[in-house]
């Protein structure tokens, strides 16, 4: 088994609404305001109306569960849902605090997207299994998102 660089996914956040504690640990719900996808087989724009309903636990790490909508270059809709995980460590905090970026090695931040698309030029994507690595950015998050092949 391989992976292969697929594209890097770029989305831009509302500051979180904070649900607060409940019985499963804090939430925190970030609209996505927009973004971008760029590589050599998918190009185009992160929609607005998507979002990640993130759930931080005691054990130092936040649960995501992020959607979004897409647009390619040449038309093509797609929706993309992940669930994974962002390590809370002391340079995410001091990322977030200083409103400064991390690194992708800076964090353990993986996810797994999966794609949805009625569009035949893209059905590689329904077809596909996927591994991300993220970093943050103020307001932003972005990925490395990788094809397991």
């Amino acid at each position: 088994m391989n992976l292969e660089f697929a594209f890097t996914l770029f989305g831009s956040l509302k500051p979180a609404i904070e649900i607060g504690a409940g019985p499963f640990g804090n939430r925190r719900c970030f609209e996505v305001l927009g973004g971008k996808v760029e590589g050599d087989q998918l190009s185009g724009k992160v929609l607005t109306g998507g979002g990640d309903w993130l759930l931080v636990g005691s054990d130092g790490f936040a649960r995501l569960d992020m959607r979004a909508q897409m647009i390619t270059d040449d038309g093509a809709l797609i929706y993309t849902h992940y669930d994974g995980l962002l390590e809370l460590n002391r340079k995410v905090a001091d990322a977030v605090a200083n409103r400064s970026s991390t690194d992708y090695g800076d964090q353990y931040f993986r996810t797994a997207p999966r794609f949805e698309t009625g569009d035949a030029r893209y059905v590689w994507l329904n077809q596909s299994l996927f591994v991300a690595e993220g970093r943050l950015h103020p307001g932003a998050v972005e990925y490395r998102v990788h094809r397991v092949v």
